[in-house]
Protein backbone atom coordinates (compact mmCIF):
# COMPACT_ATOMS: atom_id res chain seq x y z
CA UNK A 1 0.00 0.00 0.00
CA UNK A 2 2.63 2.64 1.01
CA UNK A 3 4.84 1.79 -2.39
CA UNK A 4 1.96 2.13 -4.67
CA UNK A 5 0.66 5.13 -2.76
CA UNK A 6 3.72 6.57 -3.07
CA UNK A 7 3.65 6.10 -7.33
CA UNK A 8 0.11 7.84 -7.13
CA UNK A 9 0.77 10.71 -5.85
CA UNK A 10 3.84 11.28 -7.47
CA UNK A 11 2.36 10.68 -10.74
CA UNK A 12 -1.04 12.71 -9.52
CA UNK A 13 1.59 15.58 -8.22
CA UNK A 14 3.47 15.74 -11.53
CA UNK A 15 0.29 16.15 -13.67
CA UNK A 16 -1.14 19.02 -11.23
CA UNK A 17 2.38 20.76 -10.32
CA UNK A 18 1.43 23.81 -12.36
CA UNK A 19 -2.01 23.90 -10.29
CA UNK A 20 -0.76 24.16 -7.43
CA UNK A 21 2.12 26.35 -7.95
CA UNK A 22 -0.79 28.99 -9.11
CA UNK A 23 -2.54 28.32 -5.85
CA UNK A 24 0.59 29.84 -3.59
CA UNK A 25 0.01 27.13 -1.14
CA UNK A 26 3.07 25.63 0.98
CA UNK A 27 3.78 22.00 0.51
CA UNK A 28 2.53 21.42 4.15
CA UNK A 29 -0.92 23.19 2.89
CA UNK A 30 -1.34 21.61 -0.18
CA UNK A 31 -0.84 17.82 1.59
CA UNK A 32 -3.51 19.00 4.47
CA UNK A 33 -6.33 20.48 1.52
CA UNK A 34 -5.99 17.90 -1.01
CA UNK A 35 -3.83 15.08 -0.25
CA UNK A 36 -5.33 13.71 2.85
CA UNK A 37 -8.44 13.34 0.56
CA UNK A 38 -6.53 12.11 -2.07
CA UNK A 39 -4.85 8.70 -0.52
CA UNK A 40 -7.92 7.13 1.08
CA UNK A 41 -9.39 7.53 -2.31
CA UNK A 42 -6.52 5.88 -4.45
CA UNK A 43 -6.03 3.35 -1.25
CA UNK A 44 -9.57 2.08 -1.71
CA UNK A 45 -9.72 1.79 -5.62
CA UNK A 46 -6.63 0.01 -5.61
CA UNK A 47 -6.82 -2.25 -1.94
CA UNK A 48 -8.19 -5.06 -3.88
CA UNK A 49 -5.14 -5.35 -6.08
CA UNK A 50 -3.13 -4.68 -2.98
CA UNK A 51 -4.55 -7.55 -1.15
CA UNK A 52 -3.67 -9.60 -4.82
CA UNK A 53 -0.73 -9.04 -4.83
CA UNK A 54 0.80 -9.00 -1.43
CA UNK A 55 -1.37 -12.32 -0.83
CA UNK A 56 0.49 -14.26 -3.99
CA UNK A 57 4.16 -12.77 -2.95
CA UNK A 58 4.25 -14.43 0.43
CA UNK A 59 2.11 -17.84 -0.66
CA UNK A 60 4.47 -18.01 -3.61
CA UNK A 61 7.28 -17.77 -1.23
CA UNK A 62 5.80 -20.72 0.73
CA UNK A 63 5.15 -22.51 -2.37
CA UNK A 64 9.19 -22.20 -3.32
CA UNK A 65 10.46 -23.61 -0.37
CA UNK A 66 8.27 -26.24 -0.73
CA UNK A 67 6.05 -25.48 2.85
CA UNK A 68 2.80 -26.28 0.79
CA UNK A 69 3.77 -29.55 -0.69
CA UNK A 70 4.84 -30.37 3.00
CA UNK A 71 1.54 -29.46 4.47
CA UNK A 72 -0.32 -30.87 1.70
CA UNK A 73 1.65 -34.26 2.10
CA UNK A 74 0.83 -34.75 5.91
CA UNK A 75 -3.32 -34.83 4.76
CA UNK A 76 -4.14 -31.33 5.31
CA UNK A 77 -6.24 -30.43 2.80
CA UNK A 78 -6.48 -27.64 0.46
CA UNK A 79 -10.00 -25.96 1.96
CA UNK A 80 -7.63 -25.98 5.35
CA UNK A 81 -4.85 -24.70 3.59
CA UNK A 82 -7.41 -21.75 2.98
CA UNK A 83 -9.28 -21.22 5.78
CA UNK A 84 -6.54 -18.49 7.34
CA UNK A 85 -7.11 -16.80 4.40
CA UNK A 86 -10.88 -16.80 4.41
CA UNK A 87 -10.38 -15.29 8.06
CA UNK A 88 -7.70 -12.46 6.83
CA UNK A 89 -9.66 -11.59 3.65
CA UNK A 90 -13.13 -11.12 5.52
CA UNK A 91 -11.54 -8.99 8.38
CA UNK A 92 -9.72 -6.99 5.24
CA UNK A 93 -12.97 -6.95 3.54
CA UNK A 94 -14.90 -5.45 6.27
CA UNK A 95 -11.81 -2.81 6.81
CA UNK A 96 -12.69 -1.70 3.29
CA UNK A 97 -16.53 -1.88 3.69
CA UNK A 98 -16.45 0.33 6.70
CA UNK A 99 -14.05 2.71 5.20
CA UNK A 100 -16.34 2.89 1.72
CA UNK A 101 -19.42 3.79 4.01
CA UNK A 102 -17.86 6.71 6.31
CA UNK A 103 -13.82 7.35 6.00
CA UNK A 104 -13.55 7.26 1.54
CA UNK A 105 -16.62 9.55 1.41
CA UNK A 106 -15.27 12.15 4.06
CA UNK A 107 -12.10 12.34 2.18
CA UNK A 108 -13.32 12.73 -1.23
CA UNK A 109 -15.12 15.66 -0.40
CA UNK A 110 -11.57 17.06 1.09
CA UNK A 111 -10.30 16.46 -2.75
CA UNK A 112 -12.73 17.56 -5.00
CA UNK A 113 -13.76 20.29 -3.04
CA UNK A 114 -9.87 21.48 -3.71
CA UNK A 115 -10.14 20.29 -6.84
CA UNK A 116 -13.57 22.58 -8.27
CA UNK A 117 -11.77 25.25 -6.42
CA UNK A 118 -7.95 25.82 -7.81
CA UNK A 119 -8.27 23.11 -10.21
CA UNK A 120 -11.30 22.46 -11.79
CA UNK A 121 -12.11 26.09 -12.18
CA UNK A 122 -10.82 27.28 -15.26
CA UNK A 123 -12.18 24.29 -17.25
CA UNK A 124 -16.04 24.82 -15.38
CA UNK A 125 -17.80 28.23 -16.09
CA UNK A 126 -18.90 29.98 -13.41
CA UNK A 127 -21.89 31.00 -15.75
CA UNK A 128 -22.94 27.52 -16.20
CA UNK A 129 -23.17 26.48 -12.43
CA UNK A 130 -24.85 29.88 -11.93
CA UNK A 131 -27.45 28.99 -14.34
CA UNK A 132 -29.64 26.26 -14.98
CA UNK A 133 -31.88 25.95 -17.38
CA UNK A 134 -35.03 23.27 -18.35
CA UNK A 135 -35.10 21.83 -14.76
CA UNK A 136 -37.67 18.51 -14.54
CA UNK A 137 -38.37 17.00 -11.67
CA UNK A 138 -41.40 15.29 -9.46
CA UNK A 139 -42.66 16.71 -6.23
CA UNK A 140 -45.08 13.42 -5.18
CA UNK A 141 -46.63 10.14 -7.64
CA UNK A 142 -49.17 12.53 -9.42
CA UNK A 143 -47.67 15.92 -9.35
CA UNK A 144 -44.07 17.11 -11.68
CA UNK A 145 -43.12 20.14 -12.28
CA UNK A 146 -39.87 21.61 -14.28
CA UNK A 147 -38.39 25.38 -14.67
CA UNK A 148 -37.25 27.05 -17.97
CA UNK A 149 -34.33 28.83 -16.11
CA UNK A 150 -33.21 29.06 -12.42
CA UNK A 151 -30.35 31.45 -10.61
CA UNK A 152 -28.85 29.67 -8.14
CA UNK A 153 -27.69 32.89 -6.77
CA UNK A 154 -30.67 35.07 -6.50
CA UNK A 155 -33.28 31.82 -6.05
CA UNK A 156 -34.92 33.05 -8.83
CA UNK A 157 -36.34 30.95 -11.16
CA UNK A 158 -38.73 32.31 -14.75
CA UNK A 159 -40.93 29.94 -16.97
CA UNK A 160 -42.47 27.94 -13.77
CA UNK A 161 -45.26 24.69 -14.36
CA UNK A 162 -47.05 21.94 -12.67
CA UNK A 163 -49.10 19.15 -13.58
CA UNK A 164 -51.03 17.04 -11.55
CA UNK A 165 -52.51 13.43 -13.27
CA UNK A 166 -55.34 10.88 -12.27
CA UNK A 167 -55.56 7.90 -14.43
CA UNK A 168 -52.72 8.91 -16.93
CA UNK A 169 -55.10 12.50 -17.50
CA UNK A 170 -54.45 15.69 -16.48
CA UNK A 171 -56.15 17.35 -14.47
CA UNK A 172 -54.55 20.43 -12.72
CA UNK A 173 -52.24 22.58 -14.44
CA UNK A 174 -50.25 25.93 -13.03
CA UNK A 175 -48.30 28.29 -14.85
CA UNK A 176 -46.30 31.19 -13.86
CA UNK A 177 -43.95 33.39 -15.00
CA UNK A 178 -41.33 33.79 -11.85
CA UNK A 179 -40.69 31.47 -8.78
CA UNK A 180 -38.75 33.04 -6.37
CA UNK A 181 -37.23 31.32 -2.86
CA UNK A 182 -37.69 33.29 0.17
CA UNK A 183 -34.60 33.15 1.97
CA UNK A 184 -35.85 34.67 5.16
CA UNK A 185 -39.06 32.79 5.51
CA UNK A 186 -37.33 29.50 3.69
CA UNK A 187 -40.42 28.84 0.89
CA UNK A 188 -40.90 28.79 -2.55
CA UNK A 189 -43.38 31.55 -4.38
CA UNK A 190 -44.95 31.64 -7.72
CA UNK A 191 -45.51 35.33 -9.17
CA UNK A 192 -48.22 35.68 -12.28
CA UNK A 193 -50.00 32.50 -11.75
CA UNK A 194 -52.80 30.71 -13.68
CA UNK A 195 -54.27 27.43 -12.69
CA UNK A 196 -56.34 25.44 -14.27
CA UNK A 197 -58.47 22.96 -13.10
CA UNK A 198 -59.57 20.43 -15.91
CA UNK A 199 -62.32 17.80 -15.22
CA UNK A 200 -63.51 16.11 -18.28
CA UNK A 201 -64.21 18.83 -21.28
CA UNK A 202 -64.73 21.00 -18.30
CA UNK A 203 -61.85 23.83 -17.54
CA UNK A 204 -62.01 26.25 -14.66
CA UNK A 205 -59.28 28.70 -14.88
CA UNK A 206 -58.17 31.45 -11.92
CA UNK A 207 -55.26 33.49 -11.86
CA UNK A 208 -53.29 35.19 -9.07
CA UNK A 209 -50.49 37.64 -8.83
CA UNK A 210 -48.66 36.09 -5.90
CA UNK A 211 -49.06 32.14 -3.84
CA UNK A 212 -47.31 30.23 -2.12
CA UNK A 213 -46.01 26.82 -2.93
CA UNK A 214 -44.42 23.64 -1.16
CA UNK A 215 -42.13 21.78 -3.63
CA UNK A 216 -40.22 19.78 -0.92
CA UNK A 217 -36.85 20.93 -2.46
CA UNK A 218 -34.59 23.51 -1.68
CA UNK A 219 -32.39 25.49 -4.29
CA UNK A 220 -29.36 23.25 -4.13
CA UNK A 221 -31.33 19.97 -4.32
CA UNK A 222 -32.00 21.78 -8.18
CA UNK A 223 -28.06 22.17 -8.58
CA UNK A 224 -26.72 18.88 -9.98
CA UNK A 225 -23.18 17.71 -8.87
CA UNK A 226 -22.17 14.30 -10.69
CA UNK A 227 -19.47 13.74 -7.47
CA UNK A 228 -21.87 14.18 -4.86
CA UNK A 229 -22.41 10.51 -4.95
CA UNK A 230 -18.40 9.97 -3.86
CA UNK A 231 -19.01 12.40 -1.14
CA UNK A 232 -21.88 11.66 0.69
CA UNK A 233 -21.72 8.65 3.79
CA UNK A 234 -23.92 5.54 3.40
CA UNK A 235 -26.61 6.74 5.08
CA UNK A 236 -27.08 10.17 3.62
CA UNK A 237 -26.41 8.52 0.04
CA UNK A 238 -29.71 6.60 0.92
CA UNK A 239 -31.59 9.28 1.57
CA UNK A 240 -30.32 10.73 -1.54
CA UNK A 241 -31.46 7.83 -3.42
CA UNK A 242 -34.67 8.20 -1.92
CA UNK A 243 -35.05 11.60 -2.51
CA UNK A 244 -34.11 11.18 -6.48
CA UNK A 245 -36.98 8.79 -6.79
CA UNK A 246 -39.45 10.48 -5.86
CA UNK A 247 -38.24 13.21 -8.09
CA UNK A 248 -37.88 11.01 -10.86
CA UNK A 249 -34.34 12.16 -11.62
CA UNK A 250 -32.44 10.63 -14.44
CA UNK A 251 -29.46 9.75 -12.77
CA UNK A 252 -30.79 8.03 -10.20
CA UNK A 253 -28.97 5.01 -11.76
CA UNK A 254 -25.31 6.46 -11.05
CA UNK A 255 -26.49 6.43 -7.33
CA UNK A 256 -27.90 3.08 -7.13
CA UNK A 257 -24.33 1.76 -8.18
CA UNK A 258 -22.61 3.83 -6.29
CA UNK A 259 -24.44 2.36 -3.40
CA UNK A 260 -24.72 -1.47 -4.06
CA UNK A 261 -20.54 -1.08 -5.38
CA UNK A 262 -19.36 -0.43 -1.75
CA UNK A 263 -20.24 -3.52 -0.93
CA UNK A 264 -19.38 -5.75 -3.89
CA UNK A 265 -15.94 -3.42 -3.72
CA UNK A 266 -15.73 -4.80 -0.14
CA UNK A 267 -16.56 -8.28 -0.88
CA UNK A 268 -14.54 -8.37 -3.83
CA UNK A 269 -11.36 -8.25 -1.00
CA UNK A 270 -12.40 -11.87 -0.16
CA UNK A 271 -12.58 -13.73 -3.23
CA UNK A 272 -9.20 -11.78 -4.67
CA UNK A 273 -7.54 -13.32 -1.41
CA UNK A 274 -8.62 -16.88 -2.28
CA UNK A 275 -7.63 -16.44 -6.08
CA UNK A 276 -4.24 -15.09 -4.72
CA UNK A 277 -3.56 -18.09 -2.41
CA UNK A 278 -4.36 -20.42 -4.81
CA UNK A 279 -3.06 -19.08 -7.54
CA UNK A 280 0.21 -19.00 -5.90
CA UNK A 281 0.52 -22.40 -4.03
CA UNK A 282 1.48 -24.21 -6.70
CA UNK A 283 5.27 -24.67 -6.75
CA UNK A 284 6.67 -23.53 -10.12
CA UNK A 285 10.33 -23.08 -11.74
CA UNK A 286 11.53 -18.88 -12.19
CA UNK A 287 9.78 -18.62 -8.36
CA UNK A 288 7.25 -15.10 -7.73
CA UNK A 289 7.87 -13.85 -11.02
CA UNK A 290 4.93 -15.65 -13.22
CA UNK A 291 2.60 -15.15 -10.11
CA UNK A 292 3.44 -11.75 -9.87
CA UNK A 293 2.56 -11.20 -13.11
CA UNK A 294 -0.47 -13.39 -13.30
CA UNK A 295 -1.78 -10.87 -10.13
CA UNK A 296 -1.10 -8.23 -12.35
CA UNK A 297 -3.18 -8.81 -15.35
CA UNK A 298 -5.81 -10.54 -12.70
CA UNK A 299 -6.08 -6.90 -10.60
CA UNK A 300 -5.91 -4.94 -13.99
CA UNK A 301 -8.72 -7.29 -15.27
CA UNK A 302 -10.73 -6.87 -11.98
CA UNK A 303 -10.39 -2.76 -12.06
CA UNK A 304 -11.34 -3.11 -15.84
CA UNK A 305 -14.69 -4.75 -14.98
CA UNK A 306 -15.87 -2.65 -12.47
CA UNK A 307 -15.16 0.44 -15.06
CA UNK A 308 -17.24 -1.34 -17.77
CA UNK A 309 -20.01 -2.62 -15.79
CA UNK A 310 -19.70 1.23 -14.26
CA UNK A 311 -20.37 2.75 -17.77
CA UNK A 312 -22.94 0.11 -18.98
CA UNK A 313 -25.20 0.83 -15.69
CA UNK A 314 -24.87 4.90 -15.78
CA UNK A 315 -24.76 5.40 -19.57
CA UNK A 316 -26.87 2.87 -20.53
CA UNK A 317 -29.94 0.41 -19.44
CA UNK A 318 -28.11 -2.15 -17.35
CA UNK A 319 -29.62 -2.93 -13.99
CA UNK A 320 -27.38 -0.99 -11.16
CA UNK A 321 -27.69 -3.99 -8.65
CA UNK A 322 -26.52 -6.70 -11.16
CA UNK A 323 -23.47 -4.13 -12.13
CA UNK A 324 -22.57 -3.74 -9.49
CA UNK A 325 -22.31 -7.56 -8.23
CA UNK A 326 -20.51 -8.87 -11.99
CA UNK A 327 -17.17 -8.52 -11.11
CA UNK A 328 -17.55 -10.06 -7.94
CA UNK A 329 -19.76 -12.63 -10.07
CA UNK A 330 -17.16 -13.03 -12.64
CA UNK A 331 -14.75 -13.44 -10.61
CA UNK A 332 -16.58 -15.46 -8.07
CA UNK A 333 -16.45 -18.59 -10.82
CA UNK A 334 -12.19 -17.84 -11.73
CA UNK A 335 -11.89 -18.54 -8.18
CA UNK A 336 -14.03 -21.85 -7.74
CA UNK A 337 -12.17 -22.46 -11.35
CA UNK A 338 -8.79 -22.04 -9.85
CA UNK A 339 -9.78 -23.93 -6.46
CA UNK A 340 -11.52 -27.21 -8.64
CA UNK A 341 -7.72 -26.96 -10.95
CA UNK A 342 -5.32 -26.66 -7.75
CA UNK A 343 -3.50 -29.49 -6.25
CA UNK A 344 -4.96 -31.43 -3.58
Amino acid sequence: MLLFTLIAVAVDASEKAEDFIKTGFSTSEIIKEYYYGFVPHIISLLFPVFVLISVVFFTSRLALRSEIIAMLSTGMSLRRFLFPYWIGGTILALMLGLSNHFLVPAANRIRTDFENRHINMGRVSNQSLQYLTNIHFRIDSVSYAGIRSFDTVTGLGQGFFMEKLHQHKIVYNLRSEQIVWDKVKKEWRLRQVVERRINGVKENISYKDSMKIILGYLPSDLVSDELMKEKLNTPALNRLINQERRRGSEGLAALQFERYRRDAYALSVILMTLIAAILAARKIRGGSGLHLALAFIIGVAFILTDKFSMVFSTKGNFPPLIAAWLPCFIFSIVALYLYKKAPK
